[in-house]
C-alpha cells in the first residue's frame, strides 16, 4: 500500500451482504470473510450491523434464536479470533439473561479471544425492523490495543451528538461503528464526519452491502472519517473486504487507497 512511515494498524471492513434470517448462510459468510482478512494482514476486523441475522429478520425467523451472548456459535468465533490472533468487532443480537429483553449488540473480542468490550444500540429505530429490540441505556469506553481506549457505536448512534462525546469524555481515543445505513431520503448525511469534529478522534464505519426486504444497501458505504471530514468512502454492489492501514503515529490512512477483494 505505498510506503509507510511509524507502526501500522491493518484494517479490514467485512462489507457483507446477509440475507435477512437466513442464519446459516449468513454465519458461513462471515466466517469465510474473517479468514479472508487475516490472511490478508487485517489485525482489526469489523462487521456491518446485524450481520448474522440480516436487518429485517424478525418477520422471517422471529426472535427465539436470540439466546445470551456468547452462545455456542460466538463462542466458535472468539476461539477463531485467538487462533488467528485478531481483534473482531462482531455484530450480533443477544439477549439479557435477567431481564429477557433483546439488545442490538456489537461485540469487541480481543486477540485472546476474549470479549473486551460490547455496546448495545443506543438510538435504536422505534419501526417494526427494529422493533424487536431494546434501545441500551450508555456507551461506555474500554482498554483494548492498540489504541488504548476505544468506543462503539451502532449506526443511528452517530445521529446524536452525545454518544460520541461521552465516549471521549471517558478518555477514548477511537470510534468503531458497525452500520445497516443504506442511502437515500434517510441516508447518512453528515453525521459521522460531525462525531469526528466534535471529538477529534477517527471513526471507523464498517456498512453493509445487498438488498434487504425494505431497503436497498448495494451504494451503502463503509467510512473512514476524521477531523470532520470523509478519507475514504467504499462501496460494492456484493459481499466484499475492504483493507486499508491506519498509521497510528499520524493518526491517519498510511495509504489514501484502499484494498477491495469480492467474496
Amino acid at each position: 500500500m505505498g510506503l509507510m512511515a511509524g507502526p501500522i494498524l491493518p484494517l479490514a471492513f467485512l462489507h457483507l451482504a446477509p440475507v435477512p434470517g437466513a442464519l446459516a448462510r449468513n454465519r458461513h459468510l462471515i466466517t469465510s470473510a474473517i479468514c479472508s482478512a487475516a490472511r490478508l494482514g487485517a489485525t482489526w476486523i469489523i462487521t456491518p450491523e446485524l450481520a448474522v441475522s440480516g436487518y429485517t429478520f424478525a418477520d422471517a425467523l422471529g426472535t427465539e434464536w436470540i439466546e445470551p451472548q456468547p452462545d455456542h456459535w460466538m463462542s466458535r468465533i472468539c476461539r477463531l479470533a485467538a487462533r488467528l490472533r485478531v481483534t473482531l468487532f462482531l455484530s450480533h443480537p443477544e439477549k439479557d439473561p435477567r431481564s429477557g429483553h433483546l439488545y442490538n449488540t456489537v461485540f469487541a473480542i480481543g486477540p485472546d479471544g476474549r470479549i473486551a468490550g460490547s455496546h448495545r444500540k443506543i438510538n435504536a429505530l422505534r419501526v417494526r425492523s427494529e422493533a424487536w429490540s431494546t434501545p441500551g441505556t450508555e456507551a461506555t469506553a474500554f482498554c483494548l490495543a492498540p489504541f488504548g481506549s476505544v468506543g462503539l457505536l451502532i449506526c443511528a448512534d452517530a445521529y446524536t451528538p452525545g454518544i460520541a462525546k461521552s465516549l471521549k469524555a471517558q478518555r477514548a481515543k477511537v470510534l468503531v461503528s458497525s452500520a445497516a445505513w443504506a442511502p437515500g431520503l434517510h441516508g447518512p448525511n453528515g453525521e459521522w464526519e460531525r462525531c469526528t469534529k466534535d471529538t477529534g478522534l477517527p471513526l471507523f464505519v464498517c456498512n453493509r452491502s445487498g438488498q434487504d426486504r425494505t431497503l436497498d444497501f448495494r451504494k451503502a458505504e463503509s467510512v473512514v472519517a476524521q477531523g470532520g471530514k470523509r478519507l475514504l468512502s467504499l462501496s460494492c454492489e456484493q459481499s466484499a473486504i475492504f483493507l486499508i492501514d491506519w498509521n497510528l503515529t499520524t493518526g491517519t490512512l498510511a495509504d489514501p487507497n484502499a484494498r477491495r477483494i469480492l467474496l
